[in-house]
């Protein structure tokens, strides 16, 4: 059950990082500067409430799992999903949090770029970290 539970919340994830990443941020350069600060800061309000609380339930998840592994699933695996959650956060504290709080004095078109060319690395991982759960899955069911 926890393994679905995690699987649940990493694929919701999924789907919310790639719609962050293919529409909403491209869309922060079409704000325009009169309502930009507000429109950055109730981004930031908003989606904070949805995904922190995703987040970490599935960093829990994934330290149970990682700390105990189903017989399906190796020790390895186990690790190596928990430390993609682990650079997902640092990625997230480090980049794309300072990002956004550059963005909230005003539009910048070079600190924008920044928050989309860096936040493909967290897309990416989250992609990874899907084909990894779908796999766990997979095998539990095998």
């Amino acid at each position: 059950m926890l393994l679905v539970l995690h699987a649940a919340l990493t694929w919701v994830l999924v789907g919310l990082i790639l719609t962050i990443q293919l529409v909403h941020y491209p869309l922060f350069a079409r704000v325009g500067a009169g309502g930009y600060v507000a429109y950055q800061q109730e981004h930031i309000t908003r989606i904070t409430w949805l995904v922190a609380p995703l987040m970490l339930a599935e960093l829990a998840t994934g330290a149970v799992l990682a700390l105990r592994p189903p017989a399906s699933m190796s020790a390895a695996s186990a690790g190596l999903g928990f430390g993609l959650i682990v650079l997902i956060w640092v990625s997230t504290a480090v980049v794309q949090s300072p990002a956004h709080g550059r963005l909230t004095a005003g539009f910048d078109a070079a600190w924008h770029a920044r928050l989309v060319t860096t936040n493909w690395l967290r897309t990416g991982v989250w992609l990874l970290r899907g084909v990894l759960v779908g796999g766990w899955l997979l095998a539990a069911l095998a």
